[in-house]
């Protein structure tokens, strides 16, 4: 049985959570005690039923408010697939949890308020599912209930949408209208919407491909090198960790970066069991022909298809903190377990989310989005986002308060 990460976004009060609440109570994945803590709440919609949004709302903050402020996750599975869901914040200040979600999502899925149709924060996440390289958009648009099920109103936003997705260059979007109050094609086909012959959200995602980018080998971040020295153990010595892309087999010729030194895969273990061959996402030790000095935080890399290893790069960068960045002020970028000095050498250029217009000159702030050059102190170890995506990602740590604050996507400079 495969898995499907998705998140929800969308602007304030569209309907993440009362979505992702249908979804898990139409398809019986509610437990018990979690449907009992719900009635306790006592918190009900207009109709007098139940607030099925509480379901994702966690914090005590966010039961008081009646909005999501940090990402919720949810599991549940059909017969067909397990779905991991992130429920992902709405208010703009919040934007850097809704990153957080997106950058372990294969789809997010945008809601729009059939009442107020695209409007900004649409726009700002859309441009940040583009940056972060989701392969698959879904667009619910919401509350088709107050808007009398109007096939216009679908078409119309639907129009506005596939304007913006070609100036974001959104190759994969799909479209389904919905009312997630109501369970409107959630989980089973609307009766009030005979005009749309599509699937229902839940069998969206059951049958939804996601394509997976070519195979251009594999990366073994290390975590932690392995040296037992005990009698029983004398010569072991492994490197942990989490297995990026396919062809890991043992006999497989390597590269460790940042050296560049050699060699090739003598055993590779799971569990304390011995695999020919490890999977995608499998967190596995790795032994090596050669005893070679490699440290937490080296990349071990399939020989036949190398990582990039540069000290000036481009990014895309979203910025997470009140405090502006600050050009020459040195940050600490976290790739997997790496930690490396860098600095901002120069902001080429801020996005308007408004417009995807680039605007040259600006300082970056909360919540903006910029293309820059960093400077880094050694070698940063990355891919192109369209082979790993997963090792072209990093974060912004400012040294000085030990906060995160940027998400960047790396490039060739």
């Amino acid at each position: 049985m495969n898995i499907i990460k998705f998140i929800t976004a969308g602007s304030v009060d569209d309907g993440k959570s009362t979505l992702i609440g249908r979804l898990l109570y139409d398809t019986n994945s509610i437990l018990d005690d979690q449907l009992e803590a719900i009635k306790r709440a006592n918190r009900k919609n207009d109709d007098g039923t139940v607030d099925l949004a509480i379901l994702t709302d966690g914090l005590k903050a966010e039961r008081e408010q009646g909005i999501t402020i940090d990402v919720a996750y949810k599991y549940f599975q059909t017969e067909k697939r397990k779905f991991i869901i992130a429920d992902a914040p709405g208010h703009i200040q919040y934007t850097r949890n809704m990153v957080t979600g997106a950058s372990n999502s294969d789809l997010i899925i945008i809601l729009i308020d059939a009442r107020k149709g695209v409007i900004e924060q649409t726009k700002r996440h859309s441009f940040l599912a583009k940056l972060l390289g989701l392969k698959k958009v879904l667009v619910c648009i919401n509350k088709m209930d107050m808007m009398d099920y109007e096939l216009a109103v679908y078409e119309n936003i639907k129009t506005d949408y596939l304007r913006l997705a070609e100036n974001l260059e959104l190759k994969d979007v799909d479209f389904i209208p919905v009312s997630a109050l109501k369970g409107d094609n959630i989980v089973s086909k609307s009766n009030e919407m005979s005009w749309y012959s599509g699937p229902s959200l839940l069998e969206y995602l059951e049958n939804v491909e996601i394509d997976s980018s070519e195979n251009k080998g594999w990366r073994l971040p290390v975590q932690w090198v392995i040296r037992p020295q005990s009698a029983d153990l004398h010569d072991y010595r492994g490197y942990a960790g989490k297995v990026l892309g396919e062809g890991l087999k043992i006999g497989e010729e390597v590269v460790i970066l940042p050296s560049g030194q050699r060699s090739r895969v003598s055993a590779i273990e799971f569990d304390q069991k011995p695999l020919d061959i490890a999977e995608n996402g499998a967190s596995v030790i790795l032994h090596l022909e050669d005893e070679l000095d490699i440290s937490r935080g080296d990349f071990i890399v399939s020989a036949a298809y190398p990582a990039r290893s540069e000290k000036i790069v481009e990014a895309n960068l979203a910025w997470f903190e009140n405090q502006a960045l600050e050009i020459g002020q040195i940050y600490l970028l976290q790739n997997h377990s790496k930690l490396t000095k860098i600095k901002v050498a120069e902001i080429e250029y801020k996005y308007d989310v408004h417009n995807q217009e680039k605007i040259v000159g600006e300082n970056i702030g909360l919540n903006d989005i910029a293309k820059v050059k960093i400077k880094a102190a050694e070698n940063i170890i990355f891919d192109d986002q369209l082979d790993f995506p997963e090792n072209s990602r990093g974060i912004l740590i400012d040294p000085r308060s030990n906060l995160t604050v940027a998400a960047v996507i790396l490039h060739s400079a």
